[in-house]
C-alpha cells in the first residue's frame, strides 16, 4: 500500500512540476503574454514550485521508512507524541494560523468581492458569465488553499485524527499547486493561443 501511495504522489508531483514548468515558459517566449498580469503568474508557478518542491518529495519519501503516523512532520501529528503540556504552543499556533493564513484568506475574499460587485454592474451578459466561472474557480482554489490549512493549525489536537489530517494535508500541498496551472492556462484563451503558437513553431523547425 505504501508503494502505490509513493508512485501516486510522485506521479502527482512531477504533472505539477511539469504543468507549472511549462506555464512559465510560454509566458517567457510568447511575446503577447509579457504583461504585469502574466508576469504575477508565471511567479506563482515559479512559487508552487517551490512550494511543493519543499514538502512533497520527503512526503512521498516517508511512506517508504514511516515513523511519525503522518505524511511529514506536520504539528498535529507531533503534539500527540509530546508528553508535556502543550496548551501554550497551542495557543501560539492558533494566533500564528489567524495571522497567516485567515487574514490574507479575508483580504482576497473582500476583493473578489469587489470584482462581483463590478461584474453584476456590467452591462454586458456574456461578459458576466465569463468573468463569474473564472472567479469562482479562482475562489474555489483558494477556499481549499486556506480552509484546509485553517482547520489543522487552527483545531485542538485532541479534535485532530491522523487519517483526515492526511487527506486534508495532501488538499493544501499538491492539489492546489496541481490545479493552479490548469485553472489559469486552460481556461485562459491568451494562453491556449500561446501554447498553439509555441508547438507551432517547434514543428516548423522540427520539419526544416
Amino acid at each position: 500500500m505504501n508503494t502505490v501511495l509513493f508512485l501516486t504522489i510522485a506521479g502527482l508531483f512531477s504533472v505539477t512540476l511539469m504543468g507549472n514548468i511549462i506555464r512559465i515558459h510560454l509566458i517567457r517566449l510568447d511575446t503577447p503574454l509579457h504583461s504585469p498580469v502574466y508576469f504575477l503568474l508565471s511567479q506563482l508557478s515559479f512559487i508552487d514550485m517551490m512550494y511543493i518542491s519543499t514538502t512533497v518529495p520527503k512526503m512521498a519519501a516517508n511512506f517508504l521508512s514511516r515513523i511519525v503516523n503522518h505524511f511529514f512532520c506536520e504539528v498535529p501529528s507531533l503534539l500527540p507524541l509530546v508528553c508535556q503540556d502543550t496548551s501554550q504552543y497551542e495557543y501560539t499556533v492558533l494566533f500564528s494560523g489567524l495571522i497567516i493564513l485567515l487574514l490574507p484568506f479575508i483580504a482576497i475574499l473582500a476583493s473578489y468581492a469587489r470584482v462581483l460587485i463590478a461584474v453584476y454592474q456590467m452591462s454586458s451578459g456574456k461578459g458576466q458569465t465569463k468573468a463569474i466561472s473564472m472567479c469562482s474557480s479562482h475562489l474555489i482554489v483558494a477556499s481549499v488553499f486556506y480552509g484546509t490549512p485553517l482547520s489543522t493549525y487552527t483545531g485542538p489536537h485532541t479534535l485532530h485524527y491522523s487519517e483526515e489530517d492526511k487527506v486534508v494535508v495532501v488538499f493544501y500541498s499538491i492539489i492546489t499547486p496541481l490545479l493552479n496551472p490548469f485553472i489559469y492556462s486552460l481556461r485562459n484563451k491568451e494562453v491556449m493561443g500561446a501554447m498553439r503558437r509555441v508547438l507551432g513553431k517547434w514543428i516548423f523547425v522540427q520539419k526544416i
